[in-house]
């Protein structure tokens, strides 16, 4: 296994699973390299239904350049109403050309504004909010400037080997196939197909933090009760990837505390550290109620990141171990915990409602659920009521959060820093078109996973050039 690059050890990210070369190249030189549209899960009335009965106008959005808070906070600005009343279903990275739904509350198709770098199509009116998940997952168009795709077949037969699939070019059955388009399978027989390939399920660079990984060190702190380390990660902790005046900016708040004085330090583009410095300095910033208070600042799905961060560090940290001692990503072994397949739509989803405990005796039974793509291996995201597995998967799970110093407990927080915790597949597989002129990467993943994870195999690339 090839040692990943030092910011993604940071985030619990240890090895490739590829031992080939990578293709080089570069992501996003334009947002037109980057697509990424929503496979919808969510039912709607029409749009001139009782807004009384369905009091959630529903619309999607095609947007170029912008981040999914940021478009919502614009919105919410130019509708007059609260950023809490705009709700979607899966956050979105800037630099590409997103399509997903949102649902705004009290507003009329007609009072929708016009927004630059965004089409706004109105899609009908619901009973509810749109909630995070409310999807199934997201189809990806990927264009990799400057590459070399000569590493591309081999790359292809690694993933292909770990994710267990036969290798013959077929799709796996978990496989996710929305993807469509005539494209090279990446094995050499350019017949159009697509070839399943995996890797493991890790929380891609993006959910940390790509120039500055923090997100999870706030979470960290939050949960060991230091609300003011909690800020001071968040505010202070200056990175060599930032913008020198960013770095002058939180060098100087934690060298001195000067609330106000470091407002005017942080740029403008800064609003959250900004919101959080306003705070500190109205209230004094003496106490940890002071230090808590300015956090809950943040959007309440913002403070929920944090957490969630912090969770899927540790789940990342258990996933580098599970790999460096040789243990399967798309077998079971005795003490695994699997979940089932919720098989009613596209990708193949875990339900991870449905769980069982792999005993010495259920292991072969279990294996033939694996690969007829009816069950998937899961790892925790740790939470009040995580129940770790049994064996080699359960001392590992026990072991990095010892070594964290993350317990159950700790995450039996009020409002929206609490988490009873869940669990989550290990193993990512999809079915993959690959053409080359430019070199472009088809494919869908389920909710929740990350393009950059399956890219970050051919390419090779540092997480700052994806």
């Amino acid at each position: 296994m090839r040692d990943a690059h030092d910011i993604e050890r940071a985030v619990g990210i240890d090895h490739y699973v590829s031992d080939a070369p990578g293709t080089g190249g570069s992501l996003r030189e334009s947002a037109a390299d980057f697509r990424v549209r929503e496979l919808e899960a969510f039912d709607t009335e029409p749009v001139d239904a009782d807004t009384g009965d369905y009091p959630h106008l529903v619309f999607r959005a095609t947007l170029t350049n912008w981040d999914t808070n940021g478009f919502a906070r614009d919105l919410s600005n130019k509708l007059g109403i609260s950023r809490e009343r705009v709700s979607w279903a899966g956050t979105k990275d800037r630099n590409a050309v997103t399509t997903q739904l949102f649902s705004v509350r009290g507003v009329d198709a007609a009072d929708l504004p016009e927004i630059g770098n965004a089409a706004i199509e109105p899609v009908g009116r619901a009973g509810r909010p749109i909630r995070f998940g409310d999807l199934r997952g997201n189809a990806f168009t990927i264009v990799v400037r400057d590459a070399d795709p000569d590493p591309v077949d081999d790359v292809t037969r690694e993933l292909t080997a770990f994710g267990g699939a036969d290798g013959d070019g077929g799709s796996g059955a978990r496989g996710a196939s929305d993807v469509g388009g005539e494209a090279d399978d990446g094995t050499g027989d350019a017949t159009g197909g697509a070839t399943s390939v995996g890797v493991p399920n890790v929380f891609g660079q993006q959910r940390f933090g790509s120039y500055r990984p923090v997100t999870h060190e706030v979470g960290l702190a939050v949960l060991r009760g230091d609300w003011e380390g909690a800020v001071m990660a968040y505010v202070g902790n200056p990175s060599p990837d930032e913008p020198p005046e960013t770095r002058e900016a939180r060098t100087f708040v934690e060298e001195t505390r000067d609330w106000s004085a470091a407002i005017e330090r942080f740029p403008r583009r800064l609003r959250y550290e900004r919101a959080v410095l306003n705070t500190l300095a109205e209230n004094g910033g003496g106490s940890e109620e002071d230090y808590r208070e300015a956090l809950e600042t943040f959007p309440s799905n913002l403070q929920r990141l944090f957490v969630h961060a912090a969770q899927s560090y540790v789940f990342n940290r258990i996933c580098s171990e599970r790999l460096e001692r040789g243990l399967p990503f798309d077998r079971a072994v005795a003490g695994d915990v699997v979940c089932f397949a919720d098989t009613d739509g596209e990708p193949v989803l875990p339900d991870i409602d449905r769980t069982q405990r792999v005993t010495e005796g259920r292991v072969e039974v279990v294996n033939r659920h694996l690969e007829r793509g009816r069950a998937f291996v899961t790892a925790p995201l740790v939470g009040t009521d995580t129940e770790f597995g049994e064996g080699e998967p359960g001392e590992i799970e026990r072991a990095v959060c010892a070594d964290v110093g993350v317990e159950r407990d700790d995450f039996d927080l009020p409002g929206s820093f609490g988490s009873t915790g869940t669990r989550r597949a290990i193993l990512l597989t999809t079915d993959l078109a690959v053409s080359r002129d430019p070199l472009t990467f088809e494919f869908a993943l389920p909710k929740g996973s990350y393009a950059t994870v399956l890219l970050r195999e051919y390419l090779k690339s540092g997480p700052l050039d994806l």
